[in-house]
């Protein structure tokens, strides 16, 4: 396996792998922390989980010479890891907002949308556009029970929670968009799109933090489920 020659190919890959780091390390923090909200601490653990697999997997795509078909091969899995996380994310946004009940009752129809989703990039012939759509159309309405929650003081954390989705959204439209940018190296939009996500992922991470120590106890398991 060889480098690709593209530089913006290479610092793309590079941002990716340290997202993917960063994905890692949230998830592992997650895991570790004692909290009575073991469902809920367990939803986001898959959502950065799932985050990681991707960035693992664009690493590879955006970085290696690969054969076409091998490549082609890996962007399936690579969206519909993205397309679960997008879904997931709605699920935990209705957790704070509305409460573990109605998000249990969501998760199954989460799960069957990001696959829905998934599927219809691949009769759209792989559509960048319809992922961006559906990943807007989910952050916008999490932003939105954030923001609500972040305003009443119902939920602490939630307006990091809000920035972070807010930088997510900019994220995605620097990732839509053709812009690019020498910084010592060259980058293209989907190298700036991981560059704004690792501030988005570290203010989610803050938020979410604050959010699940409210309901730590002494004696808290740290094993997922629920």
């Amino acid at each position: 396996m060889h480098l690709v020659a593209s530089p913006t190919e290479l610092t793309t890959a590079a941002t990716d792998a340290v997202l993917g780091v960063l994905c890692l390390t949230v998830l592992w923090q997650l895991a570790v922390l004692r909290v009575s909200a073991i469902w809920k601490r367990a939803l986001w653990c898959w959502v950065f989980g799932l985050l990681t697999l991707a960035c693992v997997l664009g690493t590879v795509v955006h970085g290696l010479e690969l054969p076409e078909p091998v490549r082609v091969g890996l962007w399936h899995p690579l969206n519909l890891s993205l397309g679960l996380t997008v879904g997931l994310f709605l699920v935990g946004g209705v957790c704070d907002w509305r409460g573990e009940g109605a998000a249990r009752a969501l998760l199954p129809w989460a799960i069957v949308l990001g696959v829905g989703f998934f599927v219809m990039t691949q009769f759209l012939g792989g559509s960048f556009l319809t992922f961006v759509i559906y990943e807007a159309a989910a952050l916008v309405a999490t932003l939105t029970m954030y923001i609500v929650l972040s305003t009443s003081g119902r939920l602490p954390g939630a307006g990091m929670i809000a920035l972070g989705i807010g930088l997510s959204l900019v994220a995605a439209a620097i990732q839509a968009s053709t812009l690019s940018l020498r910084v010592i190296v060259p980058f293209d939009h989907n190298g700036l799109f991981h560059l704004v996500q690792l501030v988005a992922t570290a203010a989610l991470a803050i938020g979410l933090r604050r959010g699940l120590l409210r309901s730590a106890q002494p004696g808290g398991t740290s094993v997922l489920g629920g």
